[in-house]
């Protein structure tokens, strides 16, 4: 009887875990139950608890540390360096909930270094947005973007409290280049309250222009927790017989 329980037992017990993970009830860090406990809890054997986390490693969600126990992993998500895409598919592509958070919207003159920056005009007036992007229950990026209002008046009407700007702007107006700046950061003591990391955090910050027949449309800055996200790239050599 115990042998014909064991496949469901193990399905069951799989689904149980990964669901207290993606729901952000065990965040990333967490240690999960021993297995022993696990047995005690499911009233199974050492075996099927163990098909079970070995399952959940391989997919990337539970980490196992020798003498330690089993962590749940922190997401690392990837994204192209040359792409301009929606936040919400980087948290989607992790198997975890997106939210999203508005936190600030003002509609105000450029500054100069506004004016710097996105190479306005002296009367240009912009549409600032500073905005949080969830992972689960843990903050995964924070947006602070810059719209040039003499480019896309649209934005002056739009609250941006359910749509985040990045896929607003993906859909309603076409660009024709853009500009990527990538550096490595620590975190001030803002950045880290609302990315819910200890000040000093090393951060992983993509700072973008996007712009339209030589008019600027948006400057974006997005901070990553750096454990949490990494930048790829592919490329070929520009002659076949090249290499390096």
């Amino acid at each position: 009887m115990v042998e014909a329980k064991e496949p469901s037992l193990h399905r069951r017990i799989l689904e149980d875990v990964e669901g207290k993970i993606l729901s952000g009830e065990w965040p990333p860090g967490h240690r999960i139950p021993f297995e022993h406990e696990l047995t005690e809890q499911y009233q199974c054997s050492r075996m099927t608890v163990n098909k079970a986390i070995t399952e959940l490693v391989k997919r990337g969600l539970i980490e196992r540390r020798r003498k330690s126990g089993s962590y749940v992993t922190h997401p690392h998500a990837q994204s192209a360096v040359l792409e301009i895409h929606d936040i919400r598919l980087e948290v989607e592509s992790l198997g975890l909930p997106y939210r999203y958070e508005r936190r600030v919207r003002l509609s105000r003159a450029a500054k100069a270094a506004d004016r710097r920056l996105m190479e306005l005009a002296e009367q240009a007036r912009l549409v600032e947005i500073s905005a949080l992007h969830y992972a689960g229950a843990q903050p995964f990026c924070l947006e602070e973007r810059l719209i040039n209002l003499a480019a896309v008046p649209d934005a002056a009407n739009e609250s941006f409290e359910d749509t985040a700007p990045g896929a607003w702007l993906i859909s309603q107006v076409p660009w024709s280049a853009a500009e990527h700046r990538i550096r490595a950061v620590g975190a001030d003591a803002r950045t880290a309250e609302l990315l819910a990391i200890a000040p000093g955090t090393p951060c992983l910050v993509v700072e973008r222009r996007t712009w339209s027949g030589g008019v600027y449309i948006t400057h974006v800055r997005l901070t990553y927790p750096g454990e949490k996200h990494e930048l790829v790239a592919e490329f070929a050599p520009s002659h076949p017989k090249q290499a390096v």
